[in-house]
């Protein structure tokens, strides 16, 4: 399918696929650290229709770009957080290109799909706007600390959360203790973990896309 642009001014450069039929539903696809806004195409293109946005962060990291730098007490990767200032501006970025990807495409029905650094972006946008996503996919991505403690409502908002059992990069347990905190705000969440790293097998696509096509 040809990569198209939207009639909007978004913040971040991006790709813009529309679906082949009809439909109400915006996916803003956010990548991981190191790739950029192609990465994830194969995954979104197996989703039920919708229009597609897949966003590129906004900082080069490398060949690929990243959404933030890591802070990393004693150099300990498995209790990383993202950098505060970098990872406020790629918040308020994406907040923006969300909501005016929105309003171009009138989309009723919207959904954020993020895979590490991605989903750690995905699930921090749910908490600071519930109501700005009707349903979030997180893979191999934890829930930031600085949002982990926020008290807020998330009123049942559906959000499927996947993990690798062998993920050396975001371990699984810290995914379920994103699962565990998410639920506690009122979430709906699915968690599920595979027989995989850092990256998504075919059984947790196959998951995404039936949670995504029950929505």
């Amino acid at each position: 399918m040809p990569d198209q642009s939207l009639d909007a001014d978004l913040p971040l450069e991006y790709v813009y696929r529309s679906p082949e039929t009809e439909s109400d539903r915006l996916v803003v696809v956010l990548h991981g650290r190191g790739a950029d806004e192609t990465d994830l195409l194969p995954v979104a293109d197996r989703l039920p229709p919708a229009h597609v946005v897949s966003l590129r962060a906004p900082d080069r990291l490398m060949g690929g770009y990243t959404w933030y730098e890591l802070d990393m007490p004693d150099g300990d990767l498995h209790r990383s957080q993202p950098h505060a200032d970098e990872f406020r501006r790629s918040l308020d970025l994406a907040s923006e290109a969300v909501d005016a990807a929105r309003e171009a495409l009138g989309a009723t029905d919207v959904g954020l799909l993020g895979f590490s650094q991605g989903s750690i972006v995905s699930t921090a946008l749910l908490v600071e706007s519930p109501d700005d996503s009707d349903w979030v996919v997180g893979l191999h991505g934890y829930l930031a600390a600085s949002h982990a403690e926020r008290t807020v409502d998330l009123d049942g908002t559906p959000v499927f959360l996947g993990a690798g059992r062998a993920d050396e990069i975001i371990p699984a347990a810290r995914v379920a203790t994103a699962a565990d905190r998410l639920r506690e705000m009122g979430a709906a969440v699915t968690y599920e973990t595979y027989d995989a790293g850092h990256g998504i097998s075919r059984a947790e696509l196959a998951d995404v896309v039936a949670f995504v096509d029950e929505r």
